[in-house]
């Protein structure tokens, strides 16, 4: 199954992705395959805050781990609705989700 996903880029436009649900991808490897600015430098461990969204729709998210809240604490422009792309599945339950990716940090 096929969930539909809204990302906004820093420019702020609007990208309409389609992402499967049985292929146990997550937010960040979606993002890069539809070649949307996302480095995920550390490849989805949570190691790294390249791929730093923020959550638009009111979605109920799995809950934040101890290395995702780490990282995100050292983040730039954290907000309370900041989640690290890598540690969000593809489930049916995003379905709708709506993100906007976070400005990326002075070191970029």
């Amino acid at each position: 199954m096929d969930i539909k996903l809204t990302v906004v880029d820093r420019e702020g436009n609007e990208h309409q992705l389609e992402a499967p649900t049985d292929m146990n991808m997550n937010l960040m490897e979606v993002c890069k395959a539809y070649e949307l600015p996302v480095k995920g430098t550390c490849g989805g461990m949570a190691l790294c805050s390249t791929c730093h969204v923020y959550i638009l729709s009111s979605h109920e998210l799995p809950e934040m781990g101890g290395d995702e809240e780490d990282m995100l604490d050292q983040a730039f422009f954290v907000e309370d609705n900041s989640r690290l792309g890598c540690q969000l599945q593809m489930s049916p339950a995003l379905d709708g989700l709506k993100v906007q990716l976070a400005p990326e940090d002075e070191e970029a």
